[in-house]
Parts: structure tokens; sequence; C-alpha cells
């Protein structure tokens, strides 16, 4: 299914605040944090030119983070870098001066530190970037998630130190009680969506991400025309496609967002044209996407600037990452998790699908940007699904 974005709000400006957080300085700010994070380091971007080829396109290069900051997730650069920010800035209002980032490991910040508690829901990766975030400052985190969320997953959290707080129901149901706990005990709450009344930390999140935009677009040949990125409230749809547009203003690339059709809380919001949470219903293997209720932030910058809204089934996804895992030619091959090769899914759905097609204007000059949002953050669940472990996919593309 598709829908071209057909709100009153499209192709204008976006509103201020979202400008501030996404546009340049934002951006900004994110890389100079990022500079002081002692295992950063910018992600691969690997052409794909044989793919490229099959599906009849100009240029196709997928940015793989599945190599960020040892989480294996584009997570990694939301949710710790809003915890960083919170730190600093309570810091600064309690010592009354400014403080910087340089001065996060000060005997005095630490002390501010120490005195906070981080909470979050989760269905895995967010959680994991929190829980990293709070041990790198010396605070501490508490993480809820729902029983669908693997013990892989878990015990992936719970390395960084971090309490883990089991919730009964959906993501959105451990959404509601992370924040009911944390307001009754005077915690901060730092969730990848908003709600109403919730908005300015989920946009620091939604800012964290623009740093693997930076990235990509130094290092591509030529800028995109066409990108297709996954969704799950929306939050990394709409942090690539507003920096995009305020980086590129009318020459901005054409931009997909991809659902599960499962979990297809954006696309339904886009078919209504307002935010829409839609009902629970049978499990998704893009489990990191599994989302029923959008972020208020995310479609308030998706409703300007994304172009069209598309979904794609169970098998779509499973089979984008195995084709990951065996290319052709001389493309690397790439380790994507159930989530992570979904906007793969969504370019060869839309490349196979005459109407989508005809819709994105995908032709043979078209330059494709797509990010692999994760890696193999449960190895067990990759290999059933792909056949072979992250590692032996790995050793082959260390052999070519």
């Amino acid at each position: 299914m598709f829908v071209l974005n057909t709100h009153p709000d499209y192709n204008k400006p976006l509103e201020p605040t979202d400008a501030e957080t996404l546009g340049e300085n934002g951006a900004n700010t994110v890389e100079r944090f990022l500079a002081h994070r002692t295992n950063h380091a910018e992600t691969p971007l690997h052409a794909l030119p044989a793919l490229a080829r099959e599906l009849g396109v100009g240029a196709l290069h997928v940015k793989d983070e599945g190599h960020r900051l040892g989480l294996g997730s584009f997570k990694a650069l939301g949710g710790a870098y809003a915890v960083i920010r919170l730190v600093l800035e309570e810091a600064e209002r309690r010592l009354g001066c400014p403080v910087d980032i340089t001065e996060l490991h000060s005997p005095e910040v630490m002390a501010v530190a120490v005195t906070m508690t981080f909470a979050c829901a989760t269905d895995g990766n967010h959680g994991r970037s929190v829980a990293q975030g709070a041990e790198l400052v010396g605070a501490k985190a508490l993480i809820f998630v729902h029983g669908g969320v693997s013990e892989a997953r878990v015990a992936a959290i719970s390395r960084f130190g971090a309490e883990i707080v089991r919730v009964d129901g959906t993501y959105d149901d451990t959404v509601a009680e992370a924040a009911r706990v944390a307001i009754e005990n005077g915690w901060t709450i730092v969730s990848d969506t908003s709600w109403a009344g919730y908005e300015r930390i989920p946009g620091l999140v939604m800012q964290g991400y623009t740093a693997m935009v930076r990235e990509a677009l130094r290092r591509l040949p030529e800028p995109p025309t066409h990108m297709f990125v996954q969704a799950g409230v929306g939050g990394v749809a709409a942090a690539v496609s507003g920096h995009l547009a305020l980086t590129f203003g009318d020459r901005r690339p054409t931009f997909t967002v991809v659902d599960p059709v499962r979990a297809a809380c954006i696309f339904e919001t886009a078919r209504a044209g307002h935010p829409v949470k839609i009902a629970h219903g049978e499990p998704t293997v893009m489990a990191m996407l599994e989302c029923y209720d959008p972020s208020l932030v995310a479609w308030r910058v998706l409703k300007h600037v994304a172009d069209v809204f598309m979904t794609v089934e169970e098998d779509d996804a499973i089979a984008a990452m195995n084709r990951l895992a065996r290319p052709s030619g001389h493309d690397p091959a790439i380790v994507a998790g159930e989530s992570g090769g979904a906007g793969l899914a969504g370019l060869i759905r839309a490349a196979s699908t005459p109407a989508i097609r005809a819709a994105v204007g995908l032709d043979e000059n078209a330059r494709i940007l797509l990010f692999n949002t994760e890696g193999a953050t449960d190895p067990e669940r990759y290999a059933e699904l792909v056949g072979m472990t992250p590692a032996q996919v790995c050793a082959k593309t260390n052999r070519a």
C-alpha cells in the first residue's frame, strides 16, 4: 500500500522549533558531542552498484548503522545524546554557570549526574542507548520493556548497569507505564516518542540522529535523489527528512516513509491526515518498528516534508535481510537486523510495483540513499531468518 502526502502543510516550511532542532546548528552540536565519545567513529557507507542495476536505478548507497558506538543501531545517537545534554543542563542550573561538554566528567558535573535517574520504554535499541548514556555520566537508568522484547536484547541493555522493568502489553503500554512511574518518582523520562506536553526531549533524541545524515552526505559522490526510511513512531524518518529539507530546500530528495503493514501507525496517520493510534494485532518480525501510536513531533515534521508513505510485508523485510547478506557482483555483504533492512524492503517493493515506481519517480537516473538502522541486535533471531550467523556474513565481505 502507498499514499501520497496530501496534507495541507505539505511542502510548507517546518515549524520554527523543529527547524531549530533539526537544522545546521543542532547537527553541529551533535557532532561536537560525538567528538568527545571515546568510541566514536563514522559508520560505513556502502555502494551497491549490482543491486542498483537489478532495481533499474542509477546508484544505491547504504549507510550501515550496525556499527554505531558499539550498540549496533542508529539509536545509539539519540538516547545517550539526550541524557548527556540533560545532565549538562541540570549541572548549569545547579552550579549557576555555563557547563561545556568538555566538563562532563569533572567532579562538579559528576556530583550532579549521580543524583539523576533516567527512565525510558524500549523495544531494545533506544533503551540500550539511554542505559549507555547514563553509565557514561554516572547516573541511574531504569528501562521498561514489554514481553515481546527478547532476552538477548534485555541482556544487551543490562550490561550497562540499567535496571530492567518488565511490563505487560505492547510498546505503547510500556511508554505509558514508564512515564507514569517516572513522574511519580521525579525521574527524567527520555522517550523517543512524544505526546501532548512532552516534546523537547524526544526532539533532542531526534536531533542526535542528524549525525548519520551529515556523515552520509559528506561521503556520497552526489546528493541523493531518493530516500526510503523506515518508521516506528516516526522519529528517525522525521529527523532525516527534516534535516534534508533544511539542507537542500526545494532540491531535497524525494522521501518515502516505510512502515510494517502490521504496525503502520505513520502510514495510517498520513492516510487520515492526523495522528492515528492503530489497534494492536499480530506482532511484526520488524520488532524495532512495532509501534501503534505515532510521535506527535515526528508527524509534525513528516506532514511537511515526507512525499510518500508505504507499507511492506513480513516477507519483504526478511527478503531484504537475506539480499543484503547474499549480495551479487562485487557488492559488499551487510548484516541488517529485522528492522534494519526495512528501507531496502520498501525500495525493492517500489521498484517492482509500477504504480509506486511512477509515483516515487524511480528511473535509471535515481540515486538512492538508505539507512541500515540496525545490525544483528538479536544474533540468534538473525541466524534463524538468514540461515547464517552475523560472523559468517561479515566473513564473506572480508574475503572479497
